[in-house]
């Protein structure tokens, strides 16, 4: 008889166990889905609003307001955007590189030239987010940089896999030029063992 009331009492204990698990593990893969549902809708909100910051940049150019050439970009300002037709990429570029700022767009590499203007200007960004769709650029596609003073039109000229060393990749260049960083492989889980580099030249 006792060891059967143990038993019983083992196996309600199991049960309890066990339904708690449950209850536990759906609450933090509701929490888990959560944030990453509210993460991806302020970065759609943020998009919104550098977009609009763009515009509004354009506009006092174009009125002579502000002379944009001789602001020093800080870090989080908005640059411009770069658009990407073939692949329907539309995204914002802003000044830096931290992780705060690839969660919210794509950023200008400090060092290197400006987007749009004569150089190398070096951007990154993210695989799984704003740089996903890089993985089916092709030679010869177009992309678009458009900031405030204007629309640079580039042609892509190559496409590598590099070792996260190769500072090579943003080195001058005599005339106008684009290079697109993300890592690779594309679906890798952690932190990526390569680069995937993109480089483009102004029409």
């Amino acid at each position: 008889m006792t060891t059967a009331i143990e038993m019983h009492r083992f196996t309600t204990r199991g049960r309890l166990f066990f339904r708690w698990t449950q209850r536990l593990l759906f609450i933090a893969g509701a929490l888990a889905v959560s944030y990453v549902a509210l993460t991806l809708l302020h970065a759609r909100l943020y998009q919104e609003a550098a977009d609009s910051s763009l515009e509004k940049q354009i506009f006092a150019q174009e009125q002579h307001k502000v002379s944009l050439s001789t602001v020093v970009a800080k870090q989080g300002d908005v640059l411009g955007r770069i658009v990407i037709p073939r692949l329907g990429m539309k995204v914002a570029i802003l000044e830096g590189t931290s992780a705060h700022i690839l969660g919210l767009g794509i950023g200008h590499i400090e060092g290197t030239a400006l987007p749009g203007e004569p150089g190398n200007a070096g951007i990154a960004g993210h695989r799984d987010t704003y740089f996903r769709g890089l993985k089916n650029i092709r030679a010869n596609d177009e992309i678009q940089i458009q900031t405030a003073t204007g629309l640079s039109r580039y042609l892509v000229d190559w496409v590598r896999i590099v070792a996260p060393n190769n500072t090579g990749i943003l080195a001058p260049s005599g005339g106008s030029a684009l290079t697109l960083i993300t890592c690779y492989p594309f679906h890798f889980i952690g932190a990526a063992p390569q680069r995937f580099v993109v480089h483009a030249r102004k029409e």
